[in-house]
This record gives C-alpha cells, structure tokens and sequence, in this order.
C-alpha cells in the first residue's frame, strides 16, 4: 500500500525492549524515537537549527490546527511543511481525531459523516470526515499520516469504549481507501479500547485485518494512573505486529518512556518538554528541577555542564531562575530547548543501552527519577 522507501528494519531486542529504526523517503528514524510536537508548523520558542541539533530525526504537525492556520492552500503553494517551515526531515502528522476529544464542547461525532467542529478560532463550522482528514495530511505532504480515530475520553463505561472502536475501525477503513497508494507515504492505525484488554485486542486485530504500515495505541496518557497505562502496553504490545513500528501517543515523562520502551514502543510524542520550559520546569539526568524555586536563586551551577549546544552550559540556574521569575521569554527558549536536548540524550542513551544488552539496569537506575 505505500511505497517501498517506508519500511521498520528490527535491529535487536533486549528482553521485550526494542532497537530498530524506521526507514522513509525523507531519512531514517532511530527507534526507540521521541518525536517533539510541533502543532502549528514549529517545535515552541526553538530554532530548526537549534533543534536539528538535538539529534531530533523527526517531527509531529498537527492536522486541525494547521488546516486551520495558515491553511492547506497556503502549505500546498510551497510544496508542502517541509519547505513551508524549511525541515527537511520526516514529519508526522496527527488526523484531528485527538481535538474530537481534547476540543468536545467544540465538536459533535456524527459516526457516519465524522466530526462537526467549531472553529476555537471565529466559530467556522466544518466537517472533519476520515476522507477530509488524510486529504489534509496528503497536502501537507507528511511522511508519516495516522487514520482518523474517536478518541473518548477516560471512561470505565465499557459500552462508549466499544462504540468508539466500531466507529474507529470504520474510520480507519475509511481513511486507508483515501490514503491509497500514496507514494513514500505511510499510514498507521490506531488501537483504542480504554483500560480494557478484551477491547484492545479486537481494536488490533481490526487494523491489522485492514494492514497498516505501523500501529499506534491511543486513548493513554488521558487522566489514567501510570501502573493502568503500562498494565494495558505490556499486555497489547505482546499481540502487535513486530514487523511494523509501535508508536503510544501522546506519552509522555522519562519515566512514562522507560516504562513504555520496557514493553515493546518504538515511538513517541509529548509536548512535556516544551510546555514544561515555558513553564520553568527543565528535566535533567538528575530529575527535574523547578527553576521557580528559590533555592535556585544563588545557584552557580548550570542544567548540564556537558551541554554546549547554544552554549547552554554557560547559564547557571540563578540566571534561570531570574528569568523565570521576571516572565522573560528568554527563559522558555533556554529551558525548552535543553528539554527537548535532554529527551534526545535521553533516547539516544535508551537505544544504546538496549544495545548492550543492559536496558533493564539503566531502567531501574532512572525510572524513579521522574515519578
């Protein structure tokens, strides 16, 4: 169904823990891969070059709102997100299915036609359908493009969650006969079922019945306590396909990733890093720090003395901790980019040590530092 540049070539597994890497038209992803959200067309408050420096191989657009803002019509002038924002990587984009939920009092499911939206902007009302959606992706020419899904909200009410899929797994059949054959393209399906194990197997076994290029768990990271989130992976991780990627979105803390990594996922994306610069909280090989907190205030040290992108060693936390209390901008550019540079390092570490053979060591060395 897609084209032969996109392919998952498994490298090695360390227990159930997996090192592979993920083969497209645009470059080759290393996996286990964390992927920096990038809504409107831009990773917040950091450069491309800056970015493109952290070893990040690749990038998450969001469907809604860049179909919104600046518009299809303006990306496709360009030639796509790729020249529009000048990253010459691959990209991933989201179908819209998580603003069905993330944006409900602004969002009606019809479960034939889609999903009615209230522009959050000025009011526009328009019909997301599972055609719509890959119609977007294919002009923003992403590499990688995910089925539109019912994404329902934290329930224990196992009826909603069962509708969900019925409606997903009709979407998915949708959005796969309108994705065609899109050359180097590739599409995944998204598993959902709630905390409920039997429901998440017949979600997957429905996708891989229809045959995606990779396989997404949706419907975590959505209120649930972590224990449930890792409960629910390590179990549907053991039916997965091992040929194609595994990709949790939406996930998450260092500690959420080496919990995922431990059963079987390949992929992620979180805005953890970026939101949590903005907001002074900077994740290090330490833990994580709160540069609000006074205690910083005449400390000399910096985040990571190792770190010399953008000289990025050479700021100590009482700067930072000045600059977060001041509301300066600086700050979030500062403490994101180390974030996302961390996350990277971070990743980076995890495939090596799966490598080697001695992931569960370094797992059991920083899981707790991130709770």
């Amino acid at each position: 169904m897609s084209s032969k540049n996109f392919f998952f070539e498994l490298i090695k597994e360390d227990v159930f823990a997996r090192l592979g890497k993920i083969h497209t038209n645009k470059g080759y992803i290393d996996t286990p891969a964390f992927m920096p959200v990038g809504t409107q067309g831009t990773v917040k408050s950091i450069f491309l070059d800056d970015l493109n420096n952290t070893g990040t191989q690749i990038i998450l657009g969001n469907t809604y709102h860049l179909f919104l803002r600046p518009g299809t019509d303006i990306i496709k002038k360009f030639g796509g997100l790729h020249n529009y924002i000048n990253w010459n990587k691959p990209i991933l984009t989201d179908s819209g299915g998580f603003q069905i939920m993330s944006l409900s009092k602004l969002a009606k499911i019809d479960r034939e036609k889609g999903a009615f939206f209230s522009s959050h902007i000025d009011g526009q009302k328009f019909l997301l359908s599972p055609e719509k959606s890959i119609q977007i992706q294919k002009d923003i020419n992403s590499d990688i493009l995910m089925v539109l899904d019912e994404c329902p909200k934290l329930t224990n009410d196992k009826k909603i969650i069962s509708n969900a899929i019925e409606t997903s797994t009709n979407w998915a059949i949708r959005s796969k006969k309108e994705f065609a054959d899109s050359p180097n393209k590739a599409l995944f399906g998204i598993v959902q079922g709630g905390l409920f194990h039997d429901l998440r197997v017949e979600s997957l076994e429905k996708l891989i019945e229809i045959n995606f290029d990779g396989y997404a768990l949706g419907g975590l990271a959505v209120g649930e306590k972590q224990e449930d989130m890792v409960n629910v992976i390590k179990r549907i991780t053991k039916r997965m396909p091992k040929t194609k990627p595994r990709y949790l979105m939406g996930v998450g803390t260092p500690s959420d990733i080496l919990a995922a990594v431990k059963y079987g996922i390949d992929m992620f994306d979180c805005v953890l890093p970026t939101r949590s610069g903005r907001n002074g909280l900077a994740f290090t090989w330490e833990g994580k720090v709160n540069l609000r907190n006074s205690k910083y205030k005449n400390d000399s040290s910096p985040l990571d003395e190792k770190c010399k992108l953008r000289s990025l060693n050479l700021y100590s936390k009482s700067y930072l901790n000045h600059l977060v209390n001041t509301n300066e901008i600086l700050a979030s550019m500062i403490i994101s980019l180390h974030n996302v540079n961390f996350y990277q390092e971070f990743m980076k570490t995890i495939r090596n040590e799966i490598k080697n053979g001695h992931f569960d060591s370094f797992y059991k060395e920083n899981f707790d530092k991130y709770i």
